[in-house]
């Protein structure tokens, strides 16, 4: 079994809140808190669905296990009035048990309503697995520093075809099977819009939003154009704005915009999208580029709800249109970029143009060849293995 990133850090923050665990459909939420509570709280443990009748029934009259140490209640967040009720139980039990919750979409943001929840929880983003994960290693990069590249565990070596294949869901994963992907695939998507967006938002033409997702896998690492879906959909622009940002909450996919700063200004506010499956993306370079955006993001992500560092994911691009793919501040300061490439070539001019212009720290031309690490005009040429290996 693979132990999954976040485990520890969730159990330190029962200590004195609770815990929100929020990430896409399947991405194994549950499957961790389970974990958390058979380590750490002697299986003592009580687990409540609120898509069961039955549990929904319990939870809104607080009837828990005498003997639960550890509560799980998921999927909560489709009751209109969660936040209230997750405060009652919270502020009435704290002595007696530990709660976690666990959402397929952005509990950070997804409150309607209520009191306040704040200072009462801690919120985590359970991303997929990564290549880190595949090894059981720990992060190799100290936030602010200079990023340092161990030797690559073999697990992980052997690991990256498969995870760049198949995903990194872990059921889809652990059975490495086409005819499977391709069901999984369908069966997510149509649960995604019919059960767990149509349950909350509220949104009538699922058909229409379904092709919009349809639509999505081929625009990865594009720049993104609203008025571009809008004359494909035949919708009004603000319908196709709000569908986006539904999609988004429930963790189909995630945008990345450009950086500005007071030296530097975009040429475009447009961003770019991924995909949180990038097995889903049918071209090979882009589901490259969207499989190393997503070790990126996860990277940022888990230095902030963790540590609290203000880490962020943008792209480069000027008015002469140079680009990079990736740049990761830290604390609003230039920290590193990132340059995708699917063979080992000549290094990319706008990197080394951006490396010098914005003061990058380090930079990165990564590469799907194996053993490929060596540094050429200040730029450090990478497998994407090693690189990769080195996050979260």
């Amino acid at each position: 079994m693979i132990e999954r990133y976040l485990k520890n850090e969730i159990q330190n923050a029962l200590t004195d809140r609770m815990a929100f665990i929020s990430g896409a459909r399947q991405v194994g939420k549950t499957t961790l808190a389970n974990r958390i509570g058979e380590q750490f709280f002697k299986g003592r443990q009580a687990y409540f669905n609120w898509d069961s009748g039955k549990d929904r029934k319990a939870v809104l009259s607080e009837k828990f296990p005498a003997d639960a140490e550890y509560v799980i209640l998921d999927e909560v967040h489709k009751f209109r009035k969660w936040k209230n009720l997750i405060k009652g139980v919270f502020d009435k039990n704290r002595n007696r048990f530990k709660i976690i919750v666990t959402g397929s979409a952005r509990l950070d943001i997804f409150r309607k309503g209520g009191d306040s929840l704040l200072g009462r929880y801690r919120h985590f983003r359970l991303h997929p697995l990564s290549l880190p994960e595949l090894g059981g290693g720990k992060c190799a990069i100290i936030p602010g520093m200079k990023p340092k590249f161990p030797p690559v565990p073999a697990a992980v070596s052997a690991g990256f075809s498969a995870l760049l294949k198949y995903g990194g869901f872990p059921e889809v994963f652990s059975r490495k099977n086409g005819a499977f992907l391709r069901q999984w695939h369908n069966e997510r998507k149509n649960l995604l819009v019919k059960e767990d967006i149509r349950d909350i938002e509220g949104i009538r033409d699922l058909s229409t939003l379904q092709v919009l997702a349809d639509m999505l896998p081929g625009k990865v690492g594009s720049l993104l154009s609203l008025n571009s879906l809008r004359e494909d959909l035949e919708v009004a622009y603000n319908t196709v704005a709000d569908w986006m940002e539904v999609l988004e909450r429930f963790y189909f996919h995630y945008r990345i915009y450009p950086f500005h700063s007071k030296l530097f200004r975009a040429l475009k506010k447009e961003p770019k999208l991924y995909l949180w499956d990038w097995s889903e993306v049918p071209e090979p370079a882009a589901r490259f580029e969207n499989f190393i955006a997503s070790h990126l993001l996860k990277f940022c992500d888990y230095f902030y709800d963790t540590q609290g560092y203000r880490t962020r994911l943008h792209y480069l691009r000027d008015r002469q249109q140079r680009e990079v793919d990736f740049f990761v501040t830290y604390e609003g300061k230039p920290w590193f970029a990132v340059e995708v490439k699917t063979g080992v070539g000549k290094i990319s001019t706008p990197l080394r143009y951006f490396t010098d212009r914005l003061k990058i720290p380090c930079s990165f031309q990564v590469t799907t060849e194996r053993g490929v690490d060596y540094i050429q005009n200040g730029i450090r040429v990478i497998s994407a293995d090693k690189f990769l290996s080195a996050l979260v």
